[in-house]
């Protein structure tokens, strides 16, 4: 199982993102990286997460990278996400907001609370997408749920609205789209163009969905039966363009 959260995190460095200069584009560096991702690139450095900590790393130099600061954030910290000049930082009792300002010294604007769960997360315009799902080593034995989160303050992020899902993980936004991967149970597609009235537009309960990875009208998803690659350029139905197999 493992093999297959570490394929989004393999696929960080695989899509170059200098073509998305619009503000909605993940921020400035080098690839594109799903939301269960570990580690992330802005500009030149490299951040990562253990399992208690944010650590920072200058690659000015990719032949002789070199350690930065580390900052410690708890227990349970699981995702990273870069956004507009900031990481969204998923951990198992909520949300980090941290500013790049300084990129060899990150600092906290924010953090979003929630109950004890697993907490994949990205973040496009003024809101910020949280899935939370049980059946995890996360305490959370009931809630399944996509929360959407008003970050237009990040030193103040608020619930807005929780959507019921069924056993959500990972998940990816691009426009009006927004990408859920309901693990065992398919990949659901819904429309965000007002987050306070999620429609859903497709499901799909054929492709068991660990996380998703959307750029470019394409969309890249993992799972146990490998690496699947979508078009959405028609925005009402996912067309399969490509599959890589993975044997267990």
């Amino acid at each position: 199982m493992n093999r297959f959260y570490l394929i989004p995190i393999a696929l960080l460095l695989l899509t170059a993102c200098a073509k998305d200069s619009g503000t909605d584009a993940p921020s400035p560096g080098s690839g594109v990286g799903g939301s269960t991702a570990r580690f992330t690139i802005s500009g030149n450095h490299l951040y990562t997460v253990s399992n208690t900590a944010l650590q920072t790393y200058d690659i000015s130099t990719s032949s002789d990278p070199k350690p930065g600061s580390k900052t410690p954030l708890g227990f349970g910290v699981e995702t990273i996400f870069p956004y507009r000049n900031n990481l969204f930082i998923g951990t198992q009792t909520g949300m980090y907001i941290y500013t790049l300002a300084q990129p060899d010294n990150p600092r906290q604007l924010g953090f979003y609370s929630h109950i004890q769960s697993c907490d994949p997360v990205v973040a496009q315009g003024n809101y910020a997408y949280v899935t939370l799902r049980s059946g995890t080593p996360c305490r959370n034995t009931s809630a399944n749920t996509l929360d959407v989160v008003d970050i237009s303050n990040l030193a103040s992020p608020r619930l807005l609205k929780s959507y019921p899902m069924t056993n959500p993980h990972g998940l990816g936004a691009d426009s009006s789209l927004l990408f859920v991967g309901e693990g065992e149970y398919g990949l659901r597609v819904l429309d965000i163009s007002n987050p306070l009235a999620i429609q859903e537009v497709q499901f799909i309960d054929s492709v068991k969905t660990y996380d998703v990875i959307p750029t470019q009208k394409r969309l890249i998803v993992t799972g146990p039966g490998g690496i699947y690659q979508y078009s959405y350029a028609n925005l009402k139905q996912l067309k399969l363009l490509s599959k890589i197999p993975v044997q267990p």
